[in-house]
This record gives structure tokens, C-alpha cells and sequence, in this order.
């Protein structure tokens, strides 16, 4: 499970470094992917693994699927460290995240998500004030 929120700074060349313990989790061969509210998704190849079985039971002849696949698959890449620690992401997903100097690496569960600081920010604005709405939505018929 990745938990935490860290702080970390992009380069000139596109690389970023992950907390080391994510690193460890990770391991040598992971995806970077984009996500969703204009993040990236950061998975260790086991998961990424599980997460393209369940993809590949979408119904090919549904637009949405056809879509969706597309464009998640069309933002992933095959990654690794280098002896510093960093990992070197695409232009596109650098554009797609509107990753800029400060960024926020978090662990989300499953995976690592990275932001853009300021992106973060109004995210958790955003978002503070109905968390405990969204927790009692979610969570209305299991007992937490």
C-alpha cells in the first residue's frame, strides 16, 4: 500500500525523484500512466498487470471503451530509476499533469499519484470541506 504526501521538484530534462520507500514498492519496471483530475498514476507492474486484465473485458464494440483505451493506454509508459533515484517522464504526460518545478508525489492505495503542487492545492481545497459528505456517500451500507 503507498500512503504519504512529499514534496519533490521536477527537472529541466523531465525527471522527478520518488520518495525512496515508493521506490522500493515500485520496483525496478513500473508504468506511469496519466490519471484522472490531471494527475499521473504512478503503478508497480503487478498492479499495472491487474489493472489491464480487468481493461481487457471491456467490450470492444462500445465507443466508450474504445475511448477509454485509447486514451489511457496511449499516456502509460514502461519506467525505471536511475542511480539517482529519478525516473524520466514523457512531454505529454508532463503537459497532461501541468507539472511545472514544485510537484506533490502521494500515495493513493494501489498506486503513486503525481501533481503539480499548485494543481494539489485546489484539489484539497476543493475537496476539505466535503470530505465527511463524501465519506458518509461512499460508505453509507458498510460498516467503517
Amino acid at each position: 500500500m503507498f500512503m504519504g504526501e512529499y514534496r519533490h521538484n521536477i527537472d529541466d530534462k523531465s525527471r522527478i525523484v520518488l520518495p525512496s520507500k515508493f521506490r522500493n514498492a515500485l520496483g525496478e519496471r513500473f508504468i506511469v500512466a496519466r490519471g484522472f483530475e490531471k494527475c499521473l498514476y504512478v503503478y508497480p507492474m503487478e498492479e499495472w498487470e491487474r489493472l489491464e486484465a480487468q481493461l481487457k473485458t471491456l467490450p470492444f464494440t462500445k465507443k466508450d471503451a474504445r475511448t477509454f483505451i485509447r486514451t489511457f493506454f496511449s499516456g502509460a509508459t514502461e519506467c525505471e530509476f536511475d542511480r539517482q533515484g529519478r525516473t524520466c517522464l514523457t512531454s505529454p504526460q508532463v503537459s497532461y499533469a501541468g507539472l511545472s518545478k514544485e510537484c506533490v508525489v502521494i500515495g493513493a492505495n494501489d498506486r503513486v499519484e503525481i501533481w503539480d503542487k499548485l494543481q494539489w492545492d485546489e484539489f484539497m481545497n476543493m475537496n476539505s470541506e466535503t470530505l465527511s459528505d463524501i465519506a458518509e456517500n461512499l460508505f453509507m451500507d458498510v460498516n467503517v
